[in-house]
C-alpha cells in the first residue's frame, strides 16, 4: 500500500499532464464540428439517421457474443497499442497522440450530436456515450501513465545514465499493470454489449424524428 502511494505521488504530474492532453483533445474535437462543410454534416446525418434506424429495429441479445468481442477486441487493442508503444523510447510521442486522438474523438462525437440535435443529441450522448467512456478515459490514463513512465524509466537508466539496470521489476509491474487495464476493458465491453442498446432502443425514436426533419 505504501509502495502504491508512493508510485501515484511520483506520477502524479504524469497523470495530470494526460488528462490535461485529453481534455484539450475533447475540446479540439468538438470545435471540428464547426469546420464541417454543409455536404460533410448531410453525409453524417445520413449515416447518423440509418444508424438510428438500425437501433430502433434492432433486438438486444441478437448476435450479442459477436458484438462483445467487436467491441471488446477494439478496446484490447488500444490498450495494447498504448503498452507496445511503452517498450520503447520512440514510442513516447505515440501515447500522447493516441490520448489526444481518443479526446477528439469523443469531443467531436458529443459535439456533432449537440449540434445537430440539440437537447436530444445531448441526452443521447448522456445515454450511450457518456458512461462507457467515464470508465474507458481512467482506464486509458492509467494506461498511459504506466507506459510513459516506464519509459521514461527506461531512458533515464539506459539513455542517459548509461547504467546497466535490471529492468525485469519494473517490466513485470508494467505487464501486470497492463493486464490489469484489459480485465477491466473486458468489463466494459460487456456493459457497452448489453447495457448500451437498450438505453440507446430507449433514446433513438425521439431522435429519428428529428433526423428526419433535417433531411
Amino acid at each position: 500500500m505504501r509502495t502504491f502511494r508512493h508510485t501515484l505521488k511520483q506520477q502524479t504530474v504524469l497523470y495530470i499532464f494526460v488528462a490535461v492532453l485529453f481534455l484539450v483533445g475533447v475540446i479540439f474535437g468538438a470545435l471540428m464540428v464547426n469546420a464541417l462543410s454543409l455536404e460533410q454534416q448531410q453525409d453524417l446525418g445520413r449515416y447518423l439517421q440509418n444508424f438510428f434506424v438500425t437501433v430502433d429495429q434492432s433486438h438486444t441479445g441478437m448476435g450479442a457474443a459477436q458484438s462483445y468481442w467487436s467491441i471488446a477486441g477494439l478496446h484490447l487493442k488500444w490498450v495494447g497499442l498504448i503498452w507496445f508503444l511503452g517498450l520503447s523510447i520512440i514510442g513516447l510521442p505515440g501515447i500522447l497522440i493516441l490520448d489526444f486522438l481518443k479526446g477528439v474523438l469523443i469531443g467531436f462525437t458529443v459535439g456533432y450530436l449537440i449540434a445537430e440535435f440539440s437537447w436530444k443529441g445531448l441526452l443521447f450522448a448522456l445515454v450511450t456515450v457518456a458512461p462507457p467512456n467515464l470508465l474507458i478515459i481512467p482506464v486509458l490514463i492509467v494506461s498511459s501513465v504506466s507506459a510513459i513512465a516506464f519509459s521514461l524509466h527506461v531512458i533515464k537508466n539506459k539513455v542517459m545514465l548509461h547504467k546497466r539496470v535490471n529492468v525485469v521489476r519494473p517490466f513485470m509491474s508494467y505487464v501486470g499493470l497492463t493486464l490489469v487495464m484489459c480485465f477491466i476493458m473486458l468489463g466494459i465491453s460487456s456493459f457497452e454489449t448489453w447495457v448500451t442498446p437498450s438505453m440507446m432502443q430507449w433514446v433513438t425514436p425521439s431522435l429519428l424524428k428529428t433526423a428526419a426533419a433535417l433531411m
